[in-house]
């Protein structure tokens, strides 16, 4: 038999530093940076996890924050929540809604919350960052977001576009980003994904091309991130409009058995909700009655998930979504005023269509090329207004400079 890999040699936090660094950020999101001191981290390799001591300043232990040493990622399960911290910082008792594992109690459902609770209201303003999306949401206020649509970027569809060593580092970057999206989306609402299987070009003739199925992958992330499932849509292009690929030529030509290749002429739009105990009637109940009735939805809706859609060009982005469908999605799936985000806004599609229909948007780009187009497109959609967008790490119309 062939022996097991050891997957200690594929820890990406290999160091007490790296522990702390990840257990700083993850306390900066509850603003509990300044309360807390680190004890010594220790690797627990039984379970390929990170233990990092959370200590008051007397010195003793109130909790640890647990780090998957495989991933870099916070696992939420084992780390001392933010209000079991809160309390024993302030010496208070708290009313138990869930497990604190760290402390060895043991699981729980969660309980149902006060039947008076509404909804957060986001206070966040039209905002463009320009950087890594995973670093810009880290700084961003949890259940700040009301919906999120993207399209991530692909694996290495076009070298020119994105480049990523193994797909295994390609899906872990993405989750991450899901990581960050789940803990700054707001309480039951929507993340809405167009994405597509990637077909990997040969590199000669020797060698056959591969086609990644790459939602299955995402789906599997997103559940595992705490999302649930709740549709996949179907964007049909216009016949003929995967025949430039060359998939399916080979086979019109000859006909042999075998080389049969459908021709792609549909992407999906899958469609999740951040688990909650709570119905989506719970948010139209508790809506705004003017904001309500300003966001239904008028006659001529998609009835079906085939949603036939022309394509869009850009002649700078390889990959841009028609404006109509991110409408649509918008349309569907939030309120007028919401906050909307797209972590890889590219040239800006989403925001346009918030602002068309009446809902504030966050977009995140890590290009400085696409940076430039998203810029001069902000000022074209809201002409004075452009001065009031939160600009991060980029000069604004009006030349001034924001830095996390």
């Amino acid at each position: 038999m062939r022996p097991k890999p050891d997957k200690k040699n594929y820890y990406r936090v290999t160091e007490v530093k790296q522990a702390k660094e990840i257990a700083l950020n993850y306390l900066k999101t509850y603003e509990l940076e300044n309360a807390l001191d680190f004890g010594l981290p220790e690797i627990d390799d039984r379970y390929h996890i990170w233990r990092v001591p959370l200590r008051n300043g007397k010195e003793e232990g109130i909790g640890e924050v647990t780090i998957d040493a495989l991933t870099s990622l916070i696992v939420e399960k084992k780390t001392t929540r933010k209000e079991v911290l809160e309390s024993r910082l302030l010496g208070r008792k708290i009313k138990r809604v869930a497990s604190d594992r760290v402390m060895g109690e043991k699981d729980t459902a969660p309980s149902k919350k006060n039947n008076g609770e509404i909804p957060k209201y986001s206070t966040l303003k039209n905002t463009v960052g320009l950087g890594d999306s995973e670093e810009l949401l880290q700084e961003m206020p949890a259940e700040s977001i009301d919906l999120i649509f993207t399209s991530p970027p692909y694996y290495n569809a076009r070298p020119e576009y994105a480049d990523y060593i193994t797909y295994e580092e390609y899906l872990l970057k993405m989750r991450k980003v899901i990581h960050q999206c789940h803990r700054i989306l707001n309480e039951g609402r929507f993340f809405i994904i167009n994405i597509s299987p990637v077909l990997i070009r040969r590199a000669n003739r020797n060698e056959a091309s591969k086609r990644i199925a790459v939602p299955f992958d995402f789906h599997r992330i997103f559940i595992e991130e705490g999302f649930e499932f709740i549709d996949d849509i179907h964007w049909v292009k216009p016949e003929g409009a995967g025949w430039a690929t060359g998939r399916g030529r080979r086979f019109a030509a000859d006909r042999n058995p075998l080389q049969y290749k459908a021709v792609p002429v549909t992407e999906y739009i899958l469609v999740y909700r951040k688990k909650t105990d709570k119905l989506i009637d719970w948010h139209i109940k508790n809506a705004d009655p003017k904001i309500l009735q300003q966001s239904k939805i008028e006659d001529g809706y998609e009835k079906t998930n085939l949603w036939k859609i022309h394509p869009a060009f850009h002649k700078t982005h390889p990959a841009v979504f028609p404006v109509e469908l991110a409408e649509k999605v918008i349309t569907y799936y939030s309120f007028k005023n919401d906050v909307v985000l797209d972590p890889f806004a590219g040239t800006g599609t989403v925001g346009e269509a918030s602002v068309r229909l009446n809902r504030r948007f966050v977009l995140f780009e890590l290009s400085v090329d696409y940076m430039e187009i998203l810029k001069n497109q902000v000022e074209s959609w809201l002409q004075s207004k452009a001065s009031d967008v939160n600009w991060i790490n980029v000069e604004s119309p009006s030349s001034k400079l924001f830095l996390f």
